[in-house]
């Protein structure tokens, strides 16, 4: 392959990769043309991307990104399938026996991915989240580190139906606290131009980003624009505050880690993924980052300090 052409091939992968919500490796050498054309229809008819890779382009696609934890396992003939919208659902093409332990992707019931919170069926079970409660939680803290906070920009992936719903609740909280919002939807990385323009034009008193695969990848970018306006920001994710953010408040992310090996282990023991009910985090942290604050000429009240469970100085 000429170097131009696979460059060209490496980065565009690496783009559709940027904007897909989950990804999903299989080696396919034992996969009959008859079954890979059923299962690219499949995946097709769900939103769902599959296509075939060299190991050598995926491994540089996905250099310096979270991905990259599966270059171990990047061994002969590969496959990999992803969808820009729901993290559970090429999983859940790929395989109906292999248990698929849910974190981090949304409301599943409200997506559709599980039957009930009680008993979520097939091959999925794991963690849900409190959207809401949360959403109006973030809020109420920006609300009390902003003075005269009365428009808030919200930056999620419009094209992951979860992360779209959890930006509806926080819509719903901030009008419910007087808040205007300022709805800044993005599709890929190139729609971070456009929503940095939009808060230019129409500045914002803060910004509220929802996390996911896509906003994650593009964190450092959505952080540095706001140091450079001068703008308030609050995360769902503890790391988005040591990366310069000045405030995060979300569940305890090693937490969420344990009780997903809590699942996995209880499935390795005999349990059906589908009995297992879904649960909802219990702990939870606020982070402060003070150097932030200063370079923003922002005076955090003392009664927020003491609430933070961390605070950078």
């Amino acid at each position: 392959m000429l170097k131009e052409v696979k460059e060209e091939n490496i980065a565009a992968l690496k783009l559709e990769l940027a904007k897909a919500a989950s990804l999903v490796v299989t080696d396919c050498r034992c996969i009959t043309v008859k079954a890979d054309t059923a299962l690219r229809r499949e995946f097709r008819a769900n939103g769902c991307q599959y296509q075939v890779v060299k190991n050598t382009l995926l491994s540089k696609a996905i250099a310096g990104t979270a991905m990259k934890i599966i270059d171990p396992i990047l061994a002969g003939p590969t496959a990999i399938a992803y969808s820009y919208e729901d993290p559970a659902a090429a999983a859940k093409i790929a395989t109906k026996d292999v248990p698929i332990v849910l974190i981090g992707a949304g409301d599943p019931v409200a997506t559709g991915l599980v039957e009930g919170v009680g008993r979520p069926g097939g091959n999925i079970t794991g963690l849900s989240e409190l959207s809401t409660e949360l959403s109006a939680k973030r809020l109420e803290i920006l609300r009390d580190a902003v003075p005269g906070l009365h428009q808030v920009a919200m930056l999620w992936n419009a094209a992951d139906l979860g992360m779209t719903l959890r930006y509806r609740s926080a819509e719903d909280a901030a009008r419910l606290l007087g808040f205007k919002v300022q709805t800044l939807g993005v599709r890929e990385p190139d729609d971070f131009e456009h929503a940095f323009g939009e808060m230019t034009r129409n500045r914002p008193d803060g910004i509220l980003m929802v996390s996911d695969a896509l906003t994650n990848l593009n964190r450092k970018r959505v952080v540095e624009f706001a140091m450079t306006q001068r703008l308030p920001t609050i995360f769902e994710l503890s790391n988005l505050v040591r990366d310069g953010g000045l405030m995060s408040y979300g569940p305890k992310q090693s937490e969420l880690g344990e009780r997903a090996a809590d699942f996995v282990a209880r499935i390795l023991r005999g349990a059906r993924p589908g009995d297992l009910p879904l649960e909802l985090p219990t702990r939870f942290e606020f982070l402060v980052n003070l150097k932030t604050a200063r370079s923003l000429d922002l005076t955090i009240p003392p009664t927020l300090l003491a609430r933070a469970d961390e605070v950078i100085e």
